[in-house]
């Protein structure tokens, strides 16, 4: 009795050509079913174009990610649907603002909501110094709007001419003047969410919107308290401090800095500062950058508004390989530039 082996059929061989090709058709189908839905539910327009998608791949950073779909939602109806929709087609969500971010935080693979097109209304209310704005209005229109009041907002990063107050939330931006008047947390009141089911909540200060974080944080004091909050700039994982009852369980100044992760915000009411009548700006000479930080702890008790520093370097830069003028500065190889503020040019001067 003899035996005959048989041997399997050949399998087919697939080149890495005709699996990328089908890859992409697979992808592209997902995208166009997306944007399908996004147009039955959006008020918004919904574009899933080469171009745009091109466009929206990356921010002012290096990064650059192709997202799928980029909508512009109209109102919170919009972004409650784009929520649902994209969890429905487990689909990660990016809001974007203006795309300053040099961290690539405008950026990401699924579906980019563009806030700056549409929700960007901004209403200032000078009886309680505070404005009540939408994540797409524009830092600079925001303290354009507060200025025929005396008010500005706080904090402002390099970018407030571009950036919008979604993003400068959403990071927890500072900026120079925000040694005087805080972060962007600091000057949050009161935030409209929604979370990642769906659900709409007002964040402020308390915890009660969210069930259970109450006890969360009460079984977990021994933790936060230690290790949170222990620095102004302390940024790394969310700011867990701000939930401590002594810190006014503050909910709102929590989700600043989560970039998202934990909530979309469609509306935000925050606080405003009045703006310094009469500014002055002193240059303070150093023999280098290490000297001029050595100098900063005995110029705060002088309350100033703002302190920069910059190295001779970057002056070197500036001078040759730009048109700028540099006006003439004391000797040194480092600068502190330092803003007070008065309510005269004489009494800044004086401070100065």
């Amino acid at each position: 009795m003899t035996a005959t082996a048989r041997h399997p059929e050949p399998s087919p061989v697939v080149s890495r050509g005709a699996r990328g090709r089908s890859n992409a058709r697979e992808s592209a189908g997902r995208a166009g079913e997306l944007a399908t839905a996004l147009r039955r539910e959006m008020a918004g327009e919904v574009d899933d174009s080469t171009l745009t998608r091109a466009l929206y791949s990356s921010d002012a950073s290096n990064y650059r990610v192709l997202p799928q779909v980029v909508a512009f939602p109209r109102d919170h109806d919009d972004v409650t649907a784009t929520l649902a929709i994209a969890s429905s087609h487990a689909v990660p969500i990016t809001a974007r603002g203006a795309g300053t971010s040099i961290a690539g935080n405008a950026v990401g693979p699924g579906l980019v909501l563009d806030f700056s097109r549409h929700m960007n209304a901004i209403e200032i209310d000078p009886g309680t110094s505070s404005a009540l704005v939408q994540p797409g209005a524009v830092l600079g229109a925001i303290q354009k709007a507060g200025a025929p009041h005396g008010l500005r907002f706080g904090p402002d990063p390099s970018t407030w001419p571009r950036a919008t107050i979604g993003g400068t939330i959403g990071n927890n931006a500072c900026g120079p003047r925000a040694l005087a008047y805080g972060r962007a947390a600091d000057n949050v009141l009161e935030l409209t969410a929604i979370d990642g089911t769906g659900r709409t909540f007002t964040a402020g200060q308390s915890l009660d919107p969210i069930p259970g974080l109450a006890d969360l944080v009460r079984a977990n004091l021994g933790t936060i308290r230690p290790n949170f909050g222990r620095f102004k700039r302390q940024v790394s994982g969310y700011s867990l401090e701000h939930l401590l009852p002594e810190l006014g369980s503050d909910l709102a100044r929590f989700l600043a800095g989560s970039e998202g992760t934990l909530a979309l915000f469609t509306q935000a009411r925050v606080r405003l500062v009045p703006q310094a009548p009469a500014p002055a700006l002193v240059v303070l000479a150093y023999p280098g950058m290490p000297e001029a930080a050595d100098a900063v702890p005995a110029l705060l008790p002088h309350n100033p508004i703002a302190i920069e520093g910059m190295d001779d370097r970057l002056i070197d830069v500036v001078r040759t390989r730009t048109t700028l003028a540099v006006p003439d500065l004391p000797d040194g190889a480092g600068w502190l530039l330092v803003e007070v503020g008065s309510e005269s040019d004489t009494e800044a001067l004086e401070r100065a």
